[in-house]
């Protein structure tokens, strides 16, 4: 086996090693996170919270850490998705305090919109919201607040106040330019369904140890996910 076979291997069996108990553990997340509250209004849960999580973490659009970091971790994911929320707040948390804080790796959120039809403005607004560096903090508050799957919350009212919360400061520039980039949306779409994904969140990895951006099976655990990582690097 080449080395190049043998690290991609390695990436397939970090990540593959978790996939049968995933959708398990989501379930359950999901269930534990959704029984706080309804959420999906405009009284915002987790502002301060989510703000000073990344705190200091570099963003340039919608990546997430050191733009010269030697690992890539890509994530597909809908903004309206449960299983998403779930991954974003329970798994990757740990990877962002330590991987992303230190340089190692960089995060990059790519709409990937199967929901429904609010599903791409919301995806819109999320990335008019990174142009102004603010993008991660948009992601994380959308789902922290995120309501009933497509019952329509996500509406111009609920989206602003994610974007006031996630400290854009430029709300006027923010309305203009989430109108005018939903191809940006539907781009990264159909770049998730070129790498043969069905459902969110996809995740790939692009590192010296990786043949480009490389897909895997969704991590179940924090573990899972460090061990891909080290993998790719």
């Amino acid at each position: 086996m080449s080395e190049g076979d043998r690290r991609t291997r390695l990436l397939q069996l970090a990540a593959g090693a978790a996939f049968l108990g995933l959708a398990v553990v989501l379930v359950l997340i999901v269930v534990a996170t959704s029984s706080g509250g309804d959420g999906g209004d405009t009284k915002l849960e987790g502002v301060a919270e989510v703000n000073r999580a990344l705190q200091g973490i570099p963003q340039h659009a919608m990546v997430l850490g050191d733009p010269q970091a030697p690992v890539e971790l890509a994530e597909f994911a809908d903004l309206q998705c449960p299983y998403c929320k779930a991954f974003t707040e329970e798994v990757l948390p740990p990877v962002v305090e330590n991987q992303v804080k230190k340089g190692e790796v960089k995060v990059s959120f790519r709409n990937f919109t199967v929901i429904g039809e609010q599903s791409t403005p919301a995806g819109a607004a999320a990335l008019a919201a990174g142009a102004q560096g603010r993008g991660w903090n948009f992601v994380e508050l959308f789902y922290r607040n995120q309501g009933a799957e497509d019952s329509g919350y996500a509406d111009d009212e609920f989206l602003e106040a994610i974007a006031k919360g996630a400290g854009v400061k430029d709300i006027s520039r923010w309305n203009k330019e989430r109108q005018k980039i939903t191809a940006d949306v539907e781009a990264t779409t159909a770049e998730a369904k070129e790498l043969g994904f069905t459902g969110t969140p996809s995740l790939a990895i692009r590192g010296r140890g990786t043949d480009g951006l490389e897909p895997i099976d969704t991590p179940g655990s924090t573990g899972d996910l460090e061990a891909a990582l080290e993998a790719a690097a």
